[in-house]
């Protein structure tokens, strides 16, 4: 039974990733097809958002990957390809956005994150080193009676 868990296990690893990409889309020409490929590794899918128009099986998936093919076949180059589907969609679609006043703050928000995080940190360590240094006030008369008290009858 381990012999077969294994040999699963290891097939699995050994087994390509699974491309969504339909084989009536795939063009006759292998070194279109390549440029479609890595043109389309690039791009969000607008439905799935965290996985490339290459690995999604989404309809608007297979149009985007449809429209990459045409636009090569037409004699666009990498490039104007790209920027025809940004024009239409914008830079979200792009799987890696270029720095610009549009994303700054979604390339800035790791950053800010973690300087607000190590500011909290060291503002509570700060805190915690001044309550540290804080001498207790001695007891009242009245509290040190009582404790007496409490002593006693514990003992007694």
């Amino acid at each position: 039974m381990r012999r077969i868990a294994l040999i699963l296990g290891l097939m699995l690893l050994v087994a390509p990733v699974a491309q969504a990409v339909q084989p009536d889309e795939i063009l006759p020409n292998a070194a279109l097809e390549q440029r479609a490929r890595n043109i389309s590794g690039g791009l969000r899918c607008l439905v799935c958002q965290n996985q490339s128009i290459d690995d999604s099986d989404a309809p608007l998936a297979r149009d985007l990957r449809i429209l990459v093919r045409e636009r090569l076949v037409a004699g666009d180059d990498d490039k104007a390809v790209v920027d025809f589907v940004v024009a239409r969609y914008g830079d979200f679609v792009l799987l890696r956005p270029p720095l610009n006043a549009h994303t700054l703050l979604l390339w800035g928000a790791p950053f800010l994150i973690f300087l607000a995080g190590a500011a909290f940190v060291w503002r509570r360590g700060r805190q915690r080193a001044g309550e540290e240094n804080v001498t207790p006030a001695p007891l009242t008369d009245e509290e040190r009676n009582r404790v007496d008290k409490l002593l006693r009858d514990e003992q007694g």
